[in-house]
């Protein structure tokens, strides 16, 4: 039977981003221009270098042959390091690139190996003892690698990290481990609740799609800090689908629900008047040292970086904006400077967003860290399903 088209299909990244603000996940579906950011291009790297290596192909090795292992995880990190790098200057939103933080991407990678290592005791083994025979052990157990799910409908989707055959003291399974490999900040107690929100979505529609499936749990592993975190409760598949229903995009945006949490790192606030609204009541604070603002440009020195801007006022819900009698001093470098000075070769006179500006009393200071954008609210949708 021919499958009928389906409008979009939810993901646990695409659910979380929802049930976080309904505003932001409408907002990531509008073709905006994309932010690289290091932390992301760091998960990738280690990411990529699992699968890579986790499918290394040993068949014609000996089984006897050492100190290998060192050299080849080198060389597929080095390898995708290169590929981020490459990746992360071609968005077109970006910071610096940090070439140093490959340190922090080779012991993630560590990490990351060293908790597949506790499944058949290899944990005990320096990186130069582990033979090739152990590798195959290794591979051995490895049910699926970066493998990808969809419910019959097509309407709920994901992709495992890694699905592993959980062994006994004798060798023997006893079912499977749904595992999605983390390199961020590890929880200091217990896996918040949009992590635990993907992983029994992992693991439920493994369930869903595999009738004749063992035991199956699912699993965080932190590089970070080489833990497991598990987690447990009841399927959320029922609850994916009606968020699946919520999720069909609309003309209009979607309500949004800024606070602190949700508007600190979100990627969408140039275009987002929920946001500016809240910062205006009170509802978000402005007296961080990193803060967002909208701003008129009253004068710019082009030879030292230096401006004076005009913060705006919400003038309504729709973006619009009005003076105030607030100014303050600030200067621009880098790709700041380079931003805010494209804007003045367009002509461009209306009102300006200025993300992660740096605050020491009354003068902001921009550089790559920053952004320098229109002030181009979005309330309507050019991706109506």
């Amino acid at each position: 039977m021919e499958r009928i088209p389906i409008s979009h299909q939810l993901s646990p990244s695409s659910w979380n981003r929802f049930e976080e603000c309904p505003r932001k996940y409408w907002l990531s579906r509008q073709r905006l221009p994309r932010r690289a950011s290091m932390p992301a291009s760091l998960g990738n790297a280690i990411h990529n270098s699992m699968e890579e290596i986790c499918n290394l192909d040993v068949t014609d090795r000996d089984d006897l042959e050492t100190e290998w292992l060192s050299k080849s995880m080198k060389e597929i990190l080095d390898k995708h390091w290169k590929i981020e790098k490459k990746l992360f200057l071609e968005t077109p939103r970006k910071p610096q690139w940090k070439p140093h933080l490959i340190s922090k991407a080779r012991e993630g990678f560590i990490g990351a190996l060293n908790i597949l290592f506790t499944r058949i005791s290899l944990d005990k083994k320096k990186f130069s003892e582990v033979s090739i025979r152990d590798w195959k052990n290794l591979q051995s157990i490895l049910l699926l690698n970066e493998g990808s799910l969809a419910s019959e409908d097509g309407k709920l989707i994901g992709r495992l990290d890694l699905l592993v055959d959980d062994l006994d003291v004798n060798g023997k399974s006893k079912g499977w481990i749904v595992a999605d490999l983390k390199t961020g900040k590890p929880p200091k107690k217990d896996l918040n609740e949009r992590v635990v929100r993907q992983l029994l979505f992992y693991r439920d529609l493994l369930k869903e799609t595999t009738p004749k499936h063992p035991l199956v749990t699912a699993e965080g592993w932190y590089s970070a800090n080489t833990e497991v975190y598990s987690a447990d409760g009841e399927s959320v598949l029922d609850d994916a689908r009606t968020a699946w229903e919520m999720m069909k995009l609309t003309k209009s945006p979607f309500l949004g629900t800024p606070g602190p949490n949700v508007c600190g790192f979100c990627e969408f606030k140039a275009w987002c008047p929920d946001w500016w609204v809240a910062r205006n009541n009170g509802q978000l604070s402005d007296s961080t040292m990193f803060r967002d603002e909208v701003v008129k440009l009253i004068r710019f020195d082009e030879t030292s970086g230096a401006a004076l801007f005009e913060r705006q006022i919400a003038a309504g819900d729709e973006g619009e904006v009005t003076e105030s009698e607030i100014r303050f001093g600030g200067f621009l470098k880098d790709s700041a400077f380079e931003q805010i000075s494209d804007l003045i070769s367009s002509e461009y006179d209306g009102p300006i967003y200025l993300g992660s500006a740096r605050a020491e009393g009354k003068i902001i200071h921009l550089g790559y860290w920053s952004e320098v954008l229109k002030w181009s609210p979005l309330l309507e949708s050019i991706r109506v399903n």
